[in-house]
């Protein structure tokens, strides 16, 4: 056997292989991946693999599953190996896909129009109206495009004799197009001289056609621009990553629902300047959920009024609501009749054979033939897994009788189609040196834009891979994986990007694109979360610490000062929990008996790694990753890297499953927290662009560093009297220690530490420095929003009041908290003056709540958009 490699590949017989055309003879071409592969080390082999399962992780490629028992952020899975497919093949499944999406248009034109094909009996009215994806308010509408569908999606498979057949059409909101981009990007760079000297298809064209066609047919009025977002269900949804990457790619703004209004029969975007229209919606949210007011009443993810503004022609949404009515099953069956009637020729590519059993002679068809059949359920809406009459014994194809003839409308009976397979690579956990291939069954989804010229298809799209061999169901939900998928090219290929070449002066921008309010709440406790992982981080390495100190050797007023600062430091945390409960514990500072030091330590892990633990470090991390997640589109790679690093130390140390005491494990773990989360902090200072958003993100980050500086040091004040007990601890909490020796060089005391800790605007640490920084972000703030005009009277939200706190706190000076000495010098080097520390504690606690209201205040006036009058109903 010429190739060794060949001599591993195990595979099934009964199936189109698309590697091979004989038992040892490869098709063309597949030729030059397989020798390359063929001259591959397994060392090499496992690398290739690791560097997909590393691209993915950190690129944070998820798709969610729900009710996943090993979390809903499931990693994407990609074979490293891409599918293949000639030009000639390719040029007649382009030309069929686009055939099938202007026959599809067609209908659905018709379907909420005159709907003469229900008329004639060309389709059963008991398939459409029977759908709950037929939205009768949405009947007369009239996209201002002149067509329904904007985006299209086949789903193909091939048959043993190599033919492709289409097995289900995606109209409602096509997914995928933004993983087989990402798909792309990794295994393009995988094999980078094999992508160049095959001339694979590139993908920039397709998503500008995208953006074109979409801005071409945006019903705009005289003077303006068009203006696109992607409107997303949220977080939740299982295709998530997909939505903030495609906005991203195409410069959409990522909206969800709440994001948008609708005003006098248009629709806004709520952003930090005002009401924004809304031109072209591109669509990630089904049908019923889009308006709750005309569709489904329950559904919060919706815009109130959309139907409406849609009815009006004022927005142009893609796909047009309503579309999801043409991914019935049984419609496949009609098709051939209609491409006849509507197009004038027959279906360049056909579906496979469908027979839906609301029609007499179908249903017996398929009740004599269910041994050969898969039954499915007509409409998307019914929660139903295919069954395969092949796997049904006497008494199952008897129950499934009665039930096709109970309600025959409800299903449709479908060939089954043995898909064609293709070589992967083993999965990438496998320990095995061994090199070899294995066959996996493949389908590929195929998209498609209408232009105003046409209909232009996607040269790739998304390879689905089955999870097993023995499969006949291609689903990611059920562990499924993916290909790149590879159409070469003839001739030189297309080297266009979506990344403009040259630019002149008058392409020149200093602003970037407005905001929305959604995106800088998220922004805005991005930057508080971030902050208050950092503060948790150091409160716990504090009191782990602590906690592997000699008790003996710790004085009276060293215990006294620590347990103070303990409970100034456990009562940062709004929500009682874990952590606060185990720095109760750490209040004695490694005193306890050895019993109990076991049960401390316990503690401090379970505060450190419980997710479920209100105020624990890893439960406000999740909540940073959420926001993070949310506004994953206005972050840079490298940033969002960091984040998941973070993320990844706390979640590889519960999967270590180590020693619920081990303390020095904890140590080490926090130490990486908080190298990552210095990163993390450099990333939001030097690599993102200094707009609004990025104003919002460290307005955050500052108001919960003054809220737990100041805190800190009235609690200190309150608890120690000022005295010297506690202060190595109030440097150590404060990030201030090192400063402090560099500038004294010599043992911490009271007034120099309060002065570092609390004036110093030099101190990046300090509670002054905290109050600067937020007065200058908040004026320049101001001025940008009155600018713009957007102000309406209300620039204050807040800040008067803060400033005069921080007026009050700056005009405290230490000389008061001297003590005067009988000769009349001061003792700088000890305070006694328990009414200047308790004068200086209140003031410290009116600035830490005059940033709670000044937060509060924000958020009224950007995120939720509260006004005054509003303010004093809801009081």
């Amino acid at each position: 056997m010429p190739h060794k490699l060949l001599s591993l590949y195990v595979r099934p017989t009964g199936r189109y292989d698309e590697m091979l055309a004989g038992a040892e003879q490869l098709r063309p071409h597949w030729r030059s991946l397989f020798e390359a592969l063929d001259a591959s080390t397994p060392d090499q082999m496992r690398a290739r693999q690791a560097f997909v399962t590393e691209r993915i992780r950190e690129n944070g490629t998820t798709y969610n599953v729900y009710a996943d028992p090993h979390g809903a952020d499931r990693p994407w899975t990609l074979d490293p190996l891409p599918f293949i497919l000639p030009a000639d093949e390719w040029t007649h499944i382009e030309a069929a896909v686009a055939q099938r999406a202007d026959l599809l248009d067609r209908v659905l034109a018709d379907l909420y129009g005159p709907q003469h094909l229900i008329r004639s009996g060309a389709l059963p009215a008991a398939l459409v109206y029977g759908h709950n994806g037929f939205l009768w308010p949405c009947q007369g509408t009239q996209p201002p495009s002149g067509h329904f569908l904007h985006v299209y999606a086949a789903d193909l498979a091939r048959s043993p004799d190599g033919r492709w057949w289409v097995i289900a059409d995606r109209t409602q909101g096509p997914s995928g197009a933004g993983y087989a981009l990402e798909n792309r990007l990794i295994v393009s760079r995988l094999f980078p001289e094999l992508f160049r000297d095959l001339r694979v298809h590139h993908l920039a064209d397709f998503f500008r056609h995208v953006q074109d066609s979409l801005a071409r047919w945006a019903p705009v009025d005289r003077g303006e621009a068009p203006f696109i977002v992607l409107l997303t269900p949220g977080p939740y949804n299982e295709t998530y990553f997909e939505h903030s990457y495609l906005a991203r790619y195409l410069g959409f703004p990522l909206v969800e629902g709440q994001d948008l209004t609708v005003r006098g029969d248009a629709v806004y975007l709520k952003t930090l300047g005002g009401l924004r229209r809304v031109h072209v919606i591109l669509r990630r949210l089904d049908d019923d959920y889009a308006d709750p007011l005309e569709l489904r009443g329950e559904s919060s993810l919706g815009v109130p009024g959309l139907v409406e503004a849609a009815r009006a022609g004022r927005v142009l949404v893609a796909n047009a609501l309503g579309s999801g009515v043409l991914e019935s099953a049984g419609l496949l069956a009609f098709l051939p009749k209609l491409a006849e009637r509507l197009l004038g020729e027959p279906l360049a590519m056909p579906a496979v054979a469908s027979w839906w059993c609301g029609e007499a002679p179908a249903l017996d068809y398929v009740v004599e033939h269910l041994a050969e059949l898969v039954i499915k359920p007509a409409y998307p809406s019914q929660r139903m897994q295919p069954v395969f009459g092949r796997d049904l014994d006497a008494r199952g194809r008897a129950h499934w009788t009665e039930r096709l003839r109970h309600r025959p409308h409800a299903y449709i009976g479908q060939e089954l189609v043995q898909l064609s397979q293709a070589p992967a690579m083993p999965y990438a956990g496998s320990s095995t040196l061994e090199r070899r291939l294995v066959a996996r069954a493949i389908g590929v989804r195929v998209y498609a834009v209408v232009t105003p010229e046409g209909w232009r298809v996607m040269p790739g799209g998304l390879t689905r891979v089955s999870g097993s061999g023995d499969v006949d169901i291609l689903s990611m939900q059920r562990g499924g994986s993916s290909k790149d998928t590879w159409v070469l090219s003839e001739a030189p290929v297309s080297q266009f990007s979506l990344l403009k070449g040259a630019l002149g002066a008058g392409d020149i921008v200093r602003a970037g694109p407005e905001i929305a309010s959604r995106s800088a709440e998220n922004l805005f406790w991005l930057g508080r979360y971030g902050e208050r992982v950092e503060n948790s981080a150091r409160l716990l390495r504090f009191a782990c610490d602590r906690l592997n100190e000699e008790g003996e050797s710790a004085s009276a007023a060293a215990r006294s000062g620590a347990t103070a600062l303990g409970a100034a430091a456990g009562d940062l945390f709004d929500e009682p929990g874990v952590l606060a409960t185990a720095v109760g514990y750490c209040e004695r500072f490694g005193l306890l008996p050895p019993e109990e030091d076991r049960s401390v330590a316990r503690r401090l892990v379970e505060g450190a790694l419980d997710e479920n633990a209100p105020g624990s470090l890893a439960a406000t991390l999740r909540r940073a990753v959420w926001a993070a997640t949310q506004v994953r589109d206005r972050l840079s790679i490298d940033h969002w890297h960091s984040l998941n690093r973070l993320h990844d130390i706390l979640r590889r140390q519960r999967l270590d499953g180590g020693a619920p005491s081990d303390i020095a494990t904890l140590l080490s773990t926090l130490d990486r927290v908080l190298l990552a989360c210095v990163s993390l902090s450099g990333f939001a200072m030097d690599e993102m662009m200094r707009d609004s958003g990025w104003r919002f993100l460290i307005l955050g980050r500052r108001i919960e560093r003054l809220q737990c500086r100041s805190r800190i040091v009235a609690h200190f004040l309150e608890a120690c009297g000022g005295q010297p007990a506690g202060v190595d601890a109030l440097l150590e909490l404060a990030d201030c220690a090192e400063a402090y020796r560099q500038r004294y060089l010599r043992t911490p005391d009271v007034l120099p530490t309060l002065d570092l800790v609390v004036f110093d605007t030099d101190n990046p640490h300090a509670v002054a420095f905290q109050t600067d920084m937020l007065l200058r972000y908040l004026e320049s703030l101001q001025r940008d929003l009155a600018a713009s005009g957007a102000a309406e009277g209300e620039a204050d939200y807040g800040i008067s009041a803060f400033r005069d706190a921080v007026g009050t706190l700056n005009a405290f000076s230490l000389h008061e908290l001297e003590l005067a000495l009988p000769d009349g010098t001061a003792a700088m080097q000890r305070c006694a003056n328990c009414a200047g520390c308790s004068e200086l504690a209140r003031i410290l606690h009116i600035v830490h709540d005059g940033s709670a209201t000044l937060s509060n205040r924000i958020a009224e006036r950007f995120f939720t958009h509260v006004r005054p009058a509003a303010r004093i109903l809801s009081a």
